[in-house]
């Protein structure tokens, strides 16, 4: 289980306690888990994603699957954009933590016998709510996307923008940054072309040959 509140971690681990689990290890961030787990196997991993440690939440999902569990993310209801990263990660699903000590348990002995939790309910509230989709681009990083996912190299983007190359760099890393937040991550050019079409930054079809 990893949670930066101590009074979470023990009612949790009772509560896991008095259901029959062993609780292998505990931490407050996921390097702590990983030092406190050592080699030692586990099944869960119990993940809280509003800890204030400075590490993503893909980052967190990603260390915690290293470690061979699965995870279940233990969220409160309006971390929304960070479920959606957590799913995207890998999560095996998500319980809120207004949902009944009961509930949790059932929620870990699904995700323990290698199932995934039906998630309908999150899935709606995120894909009726665009605001949470959209990477909230700068004009600058929508200008940058826009040329590059049409199909100039970065140095003519630079060029054409006026600005340096690793300039130009840094805006598109940023963009990829702001897509993964959004559980939407675009790691290769045709990923950013897809977002870019997706997001109406770049029409379907639209390329700068001949230009």
């Amino acid at each position: 289980m990893v949670d930066d509140h101590e009074s979470v971690l023990l009612g949790l681990k009772a509560a896991c306690l008095e259901a029959g689990y062993e609780v292998v290890a505990v931490g407050l961030t996921v390097p702590d888990l990983v030092r406190a787990l050592g080699t030692r196997p586990s099944d869960v991993v119990v993940l809280d994603l509003s800890i204030g440690d400075g590490l993503s939440v893909t980052h967190n999902v990603e260390a915690a699957l290293q470690t061979g569990a699965s995870v279940l993310v233990h969220s409160i209801a309006d971390r929304t954009a960070s479920v959606r990263e957590a799913l995207a990660a890998g999560a095996a699903g998500v319980i809120p933590k207004s949902a009944a000590t009961s509930t949790v348990i059932a929620a870990i002995a699904t995700v323990a016998a290698g199932g995934v939790l039906n998630n309908l309910e999150w899935a709606s509230a995120i894909d009726a709510d665009a605001e949470f989709s959209r990477a909230r681009l700068t004009a600058r990083e929508r200008d940058v996307l826009h040329l590059y996912a049409a199909g100039l190299p970065l140095k003519l983007v630079a060029a054409e923008l006026g600005i340096a190359t690793p300039t130009a760099r840094e805006y598109l890393d940023r963009v990829r940054a702001k897509y993964v937040q959004v559980g939407r991550p675009a790691p290769t050019k045709v990923d950013l072309l897809k977002r870019a079409v997706e997001d109406g930054i770049l029409a379907l079809g639209e390329n700068t040959d001949g230009r």
